[in-house]
């Protein structure tokens, strides 16, 4: 999936305000609207790439000449890129309202270049602007269309969203379901057929700080291999699928001790599938499940996630080991996945 998301921002009366056309007699009257800079900072830094695009008509007219229009532009432009806001293209159609172009909104002729092109992801792009034409541009390219209220709301809406995934994992072995929301707290219900790995991912789930919902009927009447192996797979896809483009994640991260016992979990989030596991386990089993199985289930957590895991644990007693690398890597994944990183992609790649 392409991880390249665009807001198509209106100007008029969206980043400035846009008085009557009778008043616009002087620069003066024009002001960048409350809020914008910071909402298009934090827009920026969560990975949208900005495009301004208005009918405003670029031959200008009686009450609105081009020379005007030039000016209010260049002063427009220099302000936002002296406080780091970049809009990399700006679309204007170049004819009169009386014109009927093919350009002018919500007509489509401003943006074919881009509908034309494959890489960028229309789900989580958006218009953004004042007025119902932007809206009906919106549903024209296929995109959620935002109406204008304030800075402040846009931000909270488009920055708010929760990072959720549902999967189903079916096969004659097991039949799987999670959904996980990275932004809740901590909250599990886990049923997959045995006990102590309820309990094992209830840990995963709570120190990774998201909450979890898993459903397993697995065939347990044979041994508990497939469902240890495909919960792995199947929540690995699920955490996958809510992190999305990973803008603005901390991307690393955890040491946890439990009594006599220490384990440790590097974590990387970083689309390469990569397990390295260091410990002895000294019981077969704890609680139903096989110890030779939790290294598994965290290789298949791993290879589904897309994820580097380092995990070791050191100890006597195999239940501490066990619940300590569920504790370790939970809080490695609640470093992981947290939101607030500057610097949009924590990646020289660009690509996670």
């Amino acid at each position: 999936m392409s991880q390249t998301k665009i807001l198509f921002i209106d100007r008029d009366g969206t980043l400035i305000a846009e008085p009557p056309d009778e008043q616009i007699d002087s620069i003066e009257k024009f002001a960048l609207l409350p809020g914008a800079i910071p909402a298009l900072l934090a827009l920026r830094d969560a990975g949208w790439r900005l495009v301004m695009i208005t009918n405003q008509d670029g031959l200008g007219t009686k009450s609105y000449p081009k020379k005007k229009w030039d000016l209010i532009q260049t002063l427009l432009m220099g302000v936002l890129e002296s406080q780091g806001v970049v809009f990399e293209d700006v679309l204007v159609c170049p004819h009169r309202a009386a014109d009927a172009c093919e350009c002018r909104k919500p007509r489509l002729g401003l943006v074919r270049e881009y509908l034309a092109d494959a890489g960028w992801d229309r789900s989580r792009s958006a218009v953004i602007g004042d007025r119902e034409t932007d809206l009906t541009l919106a549903r024209n390219m296929g995109l959620r269309g935002i109406k204008f209220s304030s800075w402040a709301k846009i931000a909270k809406q488009l920055l708010g969203q929760r990072r959720t995934a549902s999967v189903e994992r079916n096969t004659k072995e097991t039949r799987i379901r999670v959904d996980v929301d990275l932004d809740g707290d901590g909250t599990a219900k886990i049923k997959t057929g045995i006990g102590f790995f309820d309990h094992m991912i209830e840990q995963l789930a709570k120190h990774g700080g998201f909450d979890l919902s898993l459903d397993v009927n697995g065939d347990l009447h044979i041994d508990e291999h497939h469902t240890v192996e495909d919960v792995g797979l199947a929540l690995g896809a699920a955490l996958k699928k809510a992190l999305g483009d990973k803008i603005g994640v901390g991307r690393y991260g955890f040491t946890a001790p439990m009594d006599e016992t220490l384990a440790s979990a590097a974590l990387d989030l970083s689309g390469r599938a990569y397990f390295k596991f260091d410990g002895r386990f000294p019981r077969e089993a704890v609680g139903g499940l096989p110890t030779e199985l939790v290294p598994h289930f965290f290789r298949s957590l791993s290879d589904a996630l897309g994820a580097t895991l380092h995990l070791s644990v050191r100890g006597e007693n195999a239940h501490h080991m066990v619940e300590a690398c569920f504790k370790a890597t939970g809080r490695a994944l609640r470093q992981a996945v947290r939101r607030g990183e500057r610097g949009g992609l924590p990646s020289t790649k660009g690509t996670l």
